[in-house]
């Protein structure tokens, strides 16, 4: 195993606590941070490039007939894998925005095509359920079974607000366990259903969920309730019998004190490496493990972890996700040093050996979540909602340099419209504004008027456009012109 500082190439700001990593394709994504400004990536999903120790993102595009995707923090995040000819996929379901609004959509994330140069679009189209559909939650765990020749999606645990009825101003952003429910749906037709079972007395969130064939362990977690993280383990059956699915639940003796973990992956059977977490609000989980799931049920086995530098060894918070088999990104704050410019340290683990290295394939079968939201900063959510660019505008046409993340146009503002005179009847002034949409944070949301030959941007809001009519637009490819030009009217079919 090795333990390999990363630099980040003009990408560490995108990198925070409650992010995802994906892998479709062969492909490592990074999902749940801001945008791109000026750029084809206005949801915040990159590829993940780590060479020469040096880390790179890469914008990800997507299709046409995509659903908007928004930033989300701390989701539940399950692959499925290829079945019944239908491509390898994501589920993701849930998250807090960056906006701290928490989401109760479902999403399937899968690829839309590869173009000729490698470059990788991605399709998403939210998934609606019917029934009694799992509310809106945070830090809670997704994962497949399969019984009796079907397959179906197993939710648990999570975080949300307090129901309205009971939140008062004090605690107007006070977040509580979920009820400890157990929702059940099937993929092809959305029916979901709620069970509750006495083994699964408390709520808990940053747990771990493990599942193979008919059965989910769940591993860990944080109680709110209690404040503890108790060395929890279930172990839920699910037989999808004809008519109504039967559960069960049972509580092994083999649990770990752990919340936050980092898992991974390493290889075709179901054998797992446990990294990170916290055992305490102050105490960082130092060890490793590898977990064996068989016929028999789990199995825990100490793992040798790697020799901890200082850095790590003394910082009070970590996270990170997995970034394939074997192979885990793992960040540190640098917890306020003048010298550091960036936020955060970044290294790669790696528990692969170099005959390991060479049959690598890029595979997850298990839910997980990077890292607790409590211990984040809400970022700034770069929601410019790109219309009308054409496809030679978005296109990156090479893996050099154009296609990677720069932080200079994060920076470069004037360029964009935000802070300037964005047309003659412009109201927004930077010394007063005040978000005017629910998808905006710290900057206004912007429309990008084609007229002429570069273009320009022009607020939303200048545009009196309403938020349901701005993030339709968002979805659609048309170009747009601003009132002085025509107004929405005045575009090219």
């Amino acid at each position: 195993m090795t333990l390999q500082p990363l630099t980040p190439v003009n990408c560490a700001g995108l990198i925070q606590p409650g992010f995802s990593l994906l892998q479709l394709d062969g492909e490592v994504l990074l999902f749940g941070q801001k945008g791109w400004p000026k750029r084809s990536c206005p949801t915040g999903v990159f590829g993940v490039r780590i060479k020469c120790g040096e880390m790179k993102l890469r914008a990800i595009s997507f299709s046409n007939d995509s659903c908007y995707l928004p930033p989300l923090r701390c989701p539940a995040v399950c692959r499925l894998d290829p079945y019944d000819g239908l491509p390898e996929s994501y589920l993701i379901h849930g998250g807090r925005t960056p906006n701290n609004e928490i989401s109760s959509s479902l999403y399937l994330l899968t690829m839309d095509s590869r173009g000729c140069n490698r470059k990788l679009t991605l399709c998403c189209k939210e998934k609606e359920l019917v029934g009694e559909v799992p509310g809106a939650r945070y830090g809670h765990t997704m994962s497949i079974v399969q019984s009796c020749g079907k397959t179906a999606c197993v939710l648990f645990g999570g975080r949300s607000y307090m129901p309205a009825g009971e939140r008062t101003t004090e605690s107007w952003n006070s977040v509580v366990d979920c009820p400890p429910q157990v929702f059940l749906f099937d993929l092809e037709f959305g029916c979901s259903s709620a069970h509750t079972l006495p083994e699964l007395s408390d709520g808990q969130s940053f747990h771990l969920a493990l599942a193979r064939e008919d059965c989910v362990y769940f591993l860990g977690g944080h109680s709110l309730t209690s404040d503890s993280r108790l060395p929890r383990l279930f172990r839920l059956r699910v037989e999808l019998l004809q008519g109504s699915p039967l559960l069960s639940c049972e509580i092994l003796e083999t649990g770990i004190s752990i919340s936050s973990a980092i898992i991974s992956r390493t290889g075709p059977t179901h054998r797992y490496i446990i990294l990170g977490g916290y055992q305490s609000n102050s105490q960082k989980r130092m060890e490793c493990s590898t977990v064996i799931l068989n016929e028999k049920g789990i199995h825990f086995e100490p793992l040798e972890a790697p020799k901890w530098i200082p850095d790590i060894i003394h910082s009070r918070t970590w996270f990170g996700g997995s970034a394939g088999e074997g192979s885990i990104l793992l960040a540190v704050p640098t917890e306020g040093r003048p010298s550091q410019a960036d936020m955060h340290y970044f290294y790669q683990v790696s528990f692969q050996t170099e005959g390991d290295a060479k049959e690598k394939k890029v595979t997850q079968g298990c839910s997980q979540e990077s890292t607790e939201f409590d211990d984040s900063t809400p970022l700034e959510d770069s929601e410019e909602l790109y219309f009308g660019r054409e496809p030679h505008e978005l296109d990156d046409s090479s893996d050099g340099e154009g296609g990677n993340y720069n932080e200079e146009d994060e920076e470069d503002e004037s360029q964009t419209g935000y802070w300037i005179k964005c047309c003659l009847g412009c109201q927004v002034d930077p010394n007063t504004w005040e978000p005017y949409y629910s998808t905006e944070l710290h900057r206004p949301a912007m429309i990008f008027c084609s007229r002429g030959e570069e273009g320009h941007w022009v607020h939303a809001q200048c545009m009196e456009l309403s938020e349901t009519l701005l993030l339709r637009l968002s979805q659609g490819s048309k170009r747009y012109f601003c009132h002085d030009h025509g107004g929405l009217k005045a575009f090219n079919p």
